[in-house]
């Protein structure tokens, strides 16, 4: 059985939140953990400087510094890399970018048993179709997880975005009447998560 546990985004901005998230993935670990972060959803120049940064952080947070161990993700060895790995954690970015990558593995697959942590694009990614905040459209998913998804519900994201706030009612609308009609749409509040075990 997977674990799936999808963050709307932005619980960096919540301490209460990001800690509960935390708290969330390491459930059930006793000991060593070994973490693997994956930023396939942002610019490559990017990825070493938010792996040290988020790392240090949830070691810290958790006061786990000793217990965790954690590996960062490449397209060449990802496989390898989640079959060695306890936790897989997913970040947010570019919806377009992050398929691009996933698209070249069967990622249901290899993720199998395994503990998978998202957030924003991340989560999107899993869903059958989803709502994103940066293209303001309907997007369609890998449909790991037989649901419609909407990051940042109701947060802060967009705000200072030259088309103006997102209109969070009408997403919601849209995702409604896109695809499949009978899927559950799931727009927990920024930085508010849930849980689907598969």
């Amino acid at each position: 059985m997977t674990k799936y546990i999808l963050n709307s985004g932005g619980a960096k901005k919540y301490p209460k939140k990001e800690l509960a998230f935390l708290n969330e993935i390491l459930a059930g670990f006793d000991g060593e953990v070994r973490i693997l972060y994956c930023f396939f959803a942002q610019p490559r120049e990017n990825w070493e400087v938010k792996f040290e940064g988020y790392s240090n952080r949830f070691s810290s947070l958790t006061g786990k510094e000793n217990e965790l161990i954690f590996d960062l993700a490449f397209p060449a060895t990802f496989e390898k890399q989640v079959e060695k790995n306890d936790i897989i954690i997913i970040q947010g970015g570019d919806d377009y970018l992050l398929r691009f990558w996933f698209d070249q593995f069967d990622v249901e697959k290899i993720f199998e048993g395994k503990v998978v942590a998202t957030s924003s694009a991340g989560s999107s990614i899993l869903a059958t179709s989803s709502w994103t905040c940066d293209w303001r459209d309907c997007l369609d998913g890998l449909g790991i997880l037989p649901i419609k998804f909407i990051p940042h519900f109701k947060g802060t994201y967009g705000d200072d975005d030259p088309r103006g706030p997102i209109d969070w009612k009408n997403a919601k609308k849209e995702l409604e009447e896109h695809g499949d009609k009978s899927l559950p749409i799931h727009a927990p509040d920024e930085g508010d998560f849930i849980v689907i075990e598969k």
